[in-house]
């Protein structure tokens, strides 16, 4: 089991967004967007400044203490350092925040932690639960294989990058867009900008062709890994841009026979938020 930033998701409560990491075996959840949900604050941020100012200056309580930095996706699609807290360092914040959200909230909160629990005990469990909401976000059948395919298979991927050198914090993300500018032409944040994406999940507004070579690529690159017993950045980056050259080569043949780009600018954005999804996450 991974130890540190195992996933990165957005939460819905009452239909606010309140992002979260999976750090050291727990949920850690982003303190701005727990204070923005709470107090509906136009500036969150310094809503939070003053509060940790006022709370350790009335209640010799260091908010600032209770919280890690750790990397979650701001507005602008970049990984930024964010003040973050696990379930019961968010319990300790919110009683600080006056707000008759507080306690919906914190049965929130206990249940959220507790289906994470249940699903490090089971992860089948978890598994059946990511199927489950892409199917309510409408989703195919047939899309939803392939990208639980993909998402088995990024995961061997970077095991096998953490295993030989690689840091999670800086270099998954250059081997990452290594793969992707040799399958596609396009880095990530270049295929989001096409797509028409900010803060989604770019695997998620892939089609079937795109998760395909998009699988291909880090696949091969995970074998060559192995075959080569790659050491060190550089070589992973190297056999990264192989990897990708070889989707790559299947992709430009296969758009030679349809006469048509694979790379497209389709995305699954909905038109309104599914209010079924509310609470789930």
């Amino acid at each position: 089991m991974k130890t540190q930033n195992l996933d990165t998701k957005i939460s819905l409560f009452k239909g606010k967004k309140i992002r979260k990491t999976f750090h050291e075996n727990e949920w850690y959840f982003s303190a701005i967007d727990v204070v923005e949900t709470l107090t509906d604050s136009a500036n969150p941020r310094d809503y939070w400044f003053k509060m940790k100012t006022r709370v350790e200056d009335e209640e010799k309580l260091q908010l600032s203490t209770i919280c890690r930095q750790l990397k979650l996706e701001a507005p602008d699609g970049k990984m930024r350092d964010t003040d973050c807290a696990n379930t019961e360092g968010i319990f300790r914040i919110i009683q600080s925040i006056p707000s008759p959200k507080t306690e919906p909230f914190k049965r929130w909160l206990a249940k959220v932690g507790f289906e994470r629990v249940q699903e490090i005990e089971n992860p089948e469990l978890a598994t059946k639960r990511t199927r489950m909401l892409y199917r309510l976000k409408g989703y195919s059948d047939d899309w939803i294989e392939k990208r639980m395919r993909g998402i088995a298979i990024r995961e061997e991927l970077t095991d096998e990058w953490k295993k030989r050198g690689a840091d999670e914090n800086c270099d998954y993300e250059i081997l990452t867009a290594e793969i992707s500018k040799a399958t596609f032409g396009l880095t990530p944040s270049e295929y989001k900008k096409h797509k028409g994406l900010k803060r989604e999940n770019l695997r998620d507004h892939m089609d079937d062709f795109e998760l395909i070579f998009n699988m291909l690529g880090e696949r091969s690159s995970t074998e060559i890994h192995r075959n080569e017993n790659s050491r060190g950045v550089k070589k992973l980056k190297a056999d990264s841009k192989i990897g990708g050259k070889i989707a790559g080569n299947a992709r430009k043949e296969l758009e030679k026979k349809l006469g048509r780009s694979v790379v497209s600018k389709q995305n699954f954005l909905p038109k309104k938020l599914n209010k079924k999804l509310e609470g789930i996450f």
